[in-house]
């Protein structure tokens, strides 16, 4: 959208967003607060009185935008308000962080230059710009959260208003939100904004899907709406006769938790029948919570039946991020199975509100809890950030989405873990010292090994031992980022503590055999050993996976003009019989604006065929793969490496075949392989390579290999498979 006001009518607009962010705050904003938002507001307005967006509105909107959102949508005090107006200021203007420290304080002067930091790109070769930049963003958050939360709000409203930006702009700070900045806000409790910047995220990394979602949305609000009437009919008399003071609403399920189910379950929007959740909101004292919302249990399960093994008590041990509520499913009325929130309204603020709700509730000398334990967390997370980023940043994600589990101590004391962790990641939590000198475990009071998967309401004991110390197998059992990051920085250790003493005796090894270790040696060696680095050619020597005949191989293969010249003739020769690309003298992919004809391969974790979605990922060793635009990695891939990636689309691709694998299953009986096989040759577009499928009881499971041409001949064979009697599943692996 373009902005077309005058300077006066723009003047206007301003001063009524200006006003409408001191109506909407959270926090009852004092005189002194407003002091402190107006000289923020002053100062914002001049340091950017010369700048305009790319819709062309005065920039100046978008930092009071991103300050509304702070103060209404999160909640957060005049400090962070302040300091949201001023985000921009000091990267974009004259003004210094010694302006803003004269003007305003310490901590408005921190929090703004926090935020400056994170603007700044590393330049690093070899390392993800973006995967930096989050190492530096999760690096300021520790000084203070409220600079990663002004950095959300300052995402949303990027994200809220990007239709002005170039395409491949919108999908590359698209995938960046759907790889950190959304599972960051998850993990910080900002639920609603968590929601609205997946949606967003879709919105421009998968249009086509995102809005065939919301229309169908829309088109079944009324549905939804008369089925939660029926459901409050149903149990309001109940709930009215025991006086509780509550309300009852609907919360549709998001658009991009409805594309990730239709994804990972391969069904059509209608066959999902969870599509909304119900909540009901009661209001209560604080000490009569609990019992409340187990009364509103007792009386919903009267009504309807629940099923047991999906009740979530989040009262009793809430969720790290201080969420709290009462989670039970129930098959509702037209026996559809729904989910039931039951929360106090403190709850509810909590959930719609997180870091400032938490906090406006909590009294005394109450323990730390929510937000801020986890801040410890990643204080351990980061004491140790070494290294390449994108490693750390994905070790970093594993535990942001992770669902929570509660085990206890020897001791019976009740620490929460990411669901799927293992007993090596319960020590590393207890203690870093613990965690290092880890022997084995007991799980109520059994041995078991270091990967066994802990479950809710485990007590588990660490048995630990001096001699012991981490080995590379521990990677494989710990899931949580602080256990791997000590794992891994333990084992460098002890690499670099080998590799020295490998050095030396390759040294005097090779002294022995007349050749002396010089730069170009060194690189002889990892070249004739096959490593990577100098470092892995000294380790294998320290730990003699390099043996003394190796050696004397080299040695004597490296003397050997004979042999050199031979190895150089026979390199020649494997380089012009290699195999010519098959795709080699087809134009059916081009790249780029000028749609250029590169040699490419196809990425076998996406397996793209003709009518899919692409694009060109440039990759270090293996020159342009081509990866399917919603391929597993996408986001990754254009989140940490948007400077590699290169657009590409199809042309005349009908002359080739590409294999496919299909996985059917449903209910067996006789004449189905046949069935399928005739189904799949009366197509004369696709060609059966295998088929396999495995029965158990009245079940079956199958894979089905085809050769296809393009998407459109898939689609249609896979519609045509679903048809059959008996089949109910049918996905393209």
């Amino acid at each position: 959208m373009k902005w077309t006001l005058d300077l006066e009518e723009e003047n206007k607009a301003i001063a009524r967003e200006y006003k409408e962010l001191l109506k909407i705050s959270y926090q009852t904003l004092t005189e002194d607060d407003k002091k402190l938002i107006r000289l923020a507001f002053d100062t914002a307005v001049d340091a950017h009185k010369e700048q305009r967006r790319k819709s062309g509105e005065p920039y100046i909107l978008h930092p009071i935008a991103v300050a509304k959102i702070v103060a209404s949508q999160i909640g957060l005090d005049a400090v962070s308000i302040a300091a949201a107006l001023l985000h921009d200021v000091v990267e974009d203007t004259e003004y210094t962080v010694e302006d803003m420290e004269r003007l305003f304080g310490k901590t408005v002067a921190h929090i703004v230059e926090g935020l400056t930091k994170i603007s700044h790109l590393s330049r690093e070769n070899d390392i993800s710009l973006q995967a930096e930049n989050f190492r530096k963003l999760l690096l300021t958050m520790n000084d203070d959260v409220r600079v990663i939360i002004i950095k959300i709000a300052d995402r949303l409203h990027n994200m809220q208003t990007m239709d002005a930006m170039a395409e491949h702009k919108q999908a590359k700070i698209a995938s960046e939100t759907l790889y950190i900045y959304a599972p960051l806000a998850h993990r910080i409790g900002l639920y609603n904004i968590k929601t609205e910047l997946e949606d967003l995220g879709l919105k421009y990394t998968d249009s086509e899907y995102y809005y065939n979602i919301l229309s169908k949305m829309e088109e079944s609000k009324e549905e939804q709406k008369s089925y939660i009437e029926s459901f409050t009919k149903i149990i309001e008399s109940s709930l009215n006769q025991q006086k509780i003071d509550y309300y009852i609403k609907g919360r549709p399920k998001s658009i991009y938790s409805i594309y990730k189910k239709m994804e990972a379950q391969g069904v059509t929007f209608e066959e999902i029948y969870d599509k909304f959740a119900i909540r009901i909101i009661y209001k209560s004292e604080p000490e009569e919570e609990k019992f409340l919302a187990w009364k509103i249990y007792s009386i919903v399960t009267d009504h309807f039946r629940p099923n047991p093994t999906r009740l979530r008590d989040w009262i009793s041990a809430p969720k790290s991020t201080g969420y709290e509520a009462l989670h039970i499913t129930v098959m509702g009325p037209k026996g559809r199975w729904v989910e039931v929130q039951i929360r106090s309204e403190r709850m509810h603020e909590i959930a719609e509100k997180g870091y400032a709700a938490h906090f406006k509730y909590k009294h005394g000398n109450q323990e730390e809890a929510g937000i801020e334990l986890w801040l410890n967390r990643l204080q351990e997370v980061l004491e140790s950030s070494e290294g390449n980023a994108v490693d750390f940043v994905e070790d970093f994600k594993l535990n942001l989405y992770a669902k929570e589990i509660f085990v206890f101590t020897p001791n019976g004391e009740i620490k929460s873990l990411p669901k799927g962790a293992t007993p090596l990641d319960f020590a590393f939590y207890i203690h870093t010292g613990i965690g290092m000198k880890t022997r084995g475990a007991k799980v109520n009071n059994k041995l078991v090994p270091l990967s066994h998967v802990l479950r809710s309401g485990d007590q588990v004991e660490i048995i630990t031992s001096e001699n012991a110390k981490p080995n590379k197998n521990w990677l494989n059992y710990a899931t949580t980022a602080k256990a791997r990051s000590k794992i891994k920085n333990a084992l460098k250790e002890e690499v670099k503590i080998v590799a020295a003493e490998g050095k030396e005796l390759l040294q005097r090894k090779l002294k022995q055999l007349k050749v002396t270790l010089t730069e170009d040696v060194v690189n002889e060696l990892v070249s004739y050993f096959k490593t990577k680095t100098s470092l892995d050619v000294f380790y294998q020597a320290g730990t003699g996976e390099i043996t003394n005949q190796m050696l004397r191989d080299f040695a004597s293969k490296r003397s050997s003009i004979f042999n050199f010249f031979k190895s150089k003739i026979s390199s020649k020769k494997a380089v012009d019989e290699t195999p010519q690309d098959p795709h080699e003298h087809y134009d059916s992919i081009v790249f780029g604006k000028e749609e250029e004809s590169l040699d490419y391969t196809f990425a076998k974790c996406c397996t793209p065929i003709p009518d899919d979605p692409i694009f060109g990922f440039v990759t270090i060793n293996e020159g342009v793969k081509v990866h399917k635009k919603n391929c597993p990695n996408a986001i990754s891939m254009q989140s940490n490496y948007a400077y590699r990636i290169m657009p590409a689309k199809w042309v005349k691709s009908e002359e080739q075949e590409f294999k496919v694998a299909v996985c059917i299953s449903g209910l067996d009986r006789d004449g189905l392989v046949g069935d399928i096989s005739r189904v799949i040759s009366e197509n004369k577009f696709v060609k059966l390579t295998n088929i396999n499928i495995d029965t158990e009881g009245n079940m079956f499971n199958g894979k089905v290999s085809i050769t296809v041409n393009n998407n459109a001949t898939l689609k249609q064979l896979m519609q045509d498979l679903k048809n059959l009697k008996g089949i109910d599943k049918v996905n393209r692996l």
